[in-house]
């Protein structure tokens, strides 16, 4: 197991990926994770393009909450979009998130990802051990490739922070979270599919009706 990053550790990491010049990227939820990943690295570059999901079946505060922090940050917004709009992809496959929801998943997130990942050679992500036990294993630095031979550094700086110490984070720095919190929610993904956690222990089981646990775009990838 790696050693325990504290916030000078992560801020340093994140330091040393992006004050060189390889093109860098940071995929963001605006979940309270990727809140202060997106924090430490607009320290090194303001400007590095935030890539956002646009799936279409965001909850309106997720939208208002990420509209709100790119005029106030000032941010890179990039938002990565699927061929079809949400009408003309229900036209032709009904609700898929009822019905095949990794399917959905694969159409409106995970492929509008691998074409966003491509420009890159560093991805930053809030991803945690401690958020669901397909991560467990997460490391901090990761060599990834993507379907098309594309490689690729995945950084999580957070990889061993606990959820304790992302809330000190944006507490400490005065970071807003997303007001979902508020209502209960630990883990916000598409408004379909998520709902308050069936297991108080598991935050990410609001997710799928608790049927899966990853949506795919950190699994796609190959890890070296």
């Amino acid at each position: 197991m790696e050693a325990k990053l504290s916030e000078d550790n992560a801020r340093q990491l994140v330091r040393q990926y992006l004050e060189g010049e390889e093109p860098a990227c940071i995929t963001c939820s605006f979940q309270a994770e990727d809140m202060v990943v997106l924090h430490l690295a607009r320290e090194v570059r303001p400007q590095i393009p935030v890539l956002f999901l646009e799936t279409g079946y965001h909850f309106p505060e997720t939208y208002a909450y990420r509209d709100r922090y790119a005029a106030e940050w000032g941010l890179h917004l990039v938002n990565l979009a699927p061929e079809t709009t949400v009408a003309e992809h229900e036209r032709q496959f009904g609700k898929l998130y009822q019905t095949s929801p990794a399917q959905c998943c694969q159409i409106r997130k995970v492929q509008p990802l691998i074409g966003g990942l491509k420009p890159y050679r560093v991805w930053l992500t809030g991803l945690r051990r401690e958020q669901s036990p397909t991560r467990a294993h997460l490391q901090h630095v990761e060599d990834h490739v993507l379907p098309d031979g594309h490689t690729l550094k995945k950084i999580s700086p957070l990889a061993d922070w606990t959820n304790r110490e992302v809330w000190a984070y944006l507490k400490r720095h005065r970071i807003e979270p997303l007001p979902l919190y508020e209502q209960g929610y630990t883990s916000i993904g598409c408004q379909p599919c998520t709902t308050l956690p069936l297991d108080p222990n598991n935050p990410r089981s609001g997710r799928w009706g608790g049927a899966k646990l990853e949506c795919g775009i950190h699994t796609f990838s190959e890890k070296r």
